[in-house]
């Protein structure tokens, strides 16, 4: 009877002993000094999927990373940067330390890249989150070539950190594109072929500054000019000739609905106004068709490659019954856009 009663009392002292040591271990407490606490912070993950293809592009497209992080009071906490190729791993995550409080954060992809087109406008360690403000570089502008711009992302997002957390908190910052490129493409009609020499391409629009929340205040109205201009080729006639078309393309930031950009190509001998036109009306014409179900603002900002195609008479200006947008005939039954 003896054995018996003493195994069965050291399995339950065994059984409490354990118990006990995995709640010391779980709650992080401890009476050796030299034992960790528990962590407490933010693991965040960054996900670039507003976009038309609906799937994640940060680790493809986003090169670095500025990351800013502000108390409940909106004062400035702490700063952190990557520009590694840490960011092109899907599992990488950005770990913090933060003491418990609501945390203000607000990133940006494309703000550390050496080759970045924009800046702050004060240092984020010097003001309130609701006073950062980014704006586009004067370098991008003052050149009498245009710029292809460095793409620039935004998100944003509030999170808070608990006194009863035992580990890092998991979080999700999601991010939106804030660049454009538009390609513009003339051809004649009856394939004759075009010089790009003989024309000026700009669009002119007013989004040059940001907000901390990624919306646009208004300034001067600016021009962005081609980057890159050229002729194309492309394919035979049914003649057997080579046609000829020439095109443009031309980088710039958020479009909103409420701006009134235009695009606008004229004749070099002598000014003629070719194509003049609200740019975000014929960009939406085609979100009218496939993507009805999204909000105007929505598809502007999730699309950032757009190409326009427009077909040009024997006197050089635009026939506006046609124009294709993104690879999409559209066809023209009002041309007061």
């Amino acid at each position: 009877m003896t054995p018996k009663f003493f195994s069965r009392l050291t399995g339950s002292l065994a059984t409490t002993a354990f118990m006990a040591g995995a709640s010391l271990f779980s709650s992080c407490e401890s009476i050796y000094e030299d034992l960790d606490p528990c962590p407490q912070g933010l693991r965040l993950r960054f996900v670039y999927d507003y976009n038309m293809e609906f799937a994640n592009a940060f680790p493809s497209q986003v090169e670095c990373l500025t990351v800013l992080f502000y108390d409940s009071d909106g004062k400035y906490v702490t700063t952190r940067t990557n520009d590694t190729s840490d960011l092109a791993d899907e599992n990488w995550r950005m770990t913090i330390d933060l003491e418990p409080d609501e945390y203000q954060i607000i990133a940006y992809g494309g703000m550390e890249c050496e080759q970045s087109s924009f800046h702050f406008v004060a240092d984020p360690a010097s003001i309130t989150y609701r006073d950062i403000e980014v704006a586009l570089s004067q370098s991008a502008l003052t050149s009498p070539v245009g710029t292809s711009l460095h793409p620039l992302f935004y998100g944003n997002i509030s999170v808070a950190v608990e006194e009863t957390d035992t580990d890092y908190r998991e979080a999700t910052v999601k991010m939106m594109k804030d660049t454009n490129n538009l390609r513009v493409v003339l051809q004649q009609v009856d394939g004759e072929p075009l010089d790009n020499e003989l024309f000026d391409f700009k669009v002119t629009d007013n989004n040059t500054l940001f907000a901390y929340d990624n919306d646009i205040i208004p300034r001067t109205p600016v021009e962005y000019l081609p980057w890159t201009r050229g002729n194309a080729s492309p394919g035979e006639l049914p003649d057997g000739g080579i046609s000829q078309v020439c095109f443009a393309e031309m980088s710039f930031p958020r479009l909103v609905t409420r701006n009134d950009p235009h695009l606008t190509v004229t004749r070099r001998d002598g000014g003629d106004t070719v194509i003049d036109i609200p740019l975000n009306n014929y960009l939406l014409l085609l979100k009218s068709e496939q993507y009805f179900k999204m909000g105007a603002q929505e598809y502007l900002d999730r699309e950032s490659r757009w190409n326009m195609i427009f077909f040009l008479d024997r006197n050089l200006m635009w026939i506006k019954t046609q124009i294709v947008i993104n690879d999409w005939v559209v066809r023209l039954n009002n041309t007061d856009l």
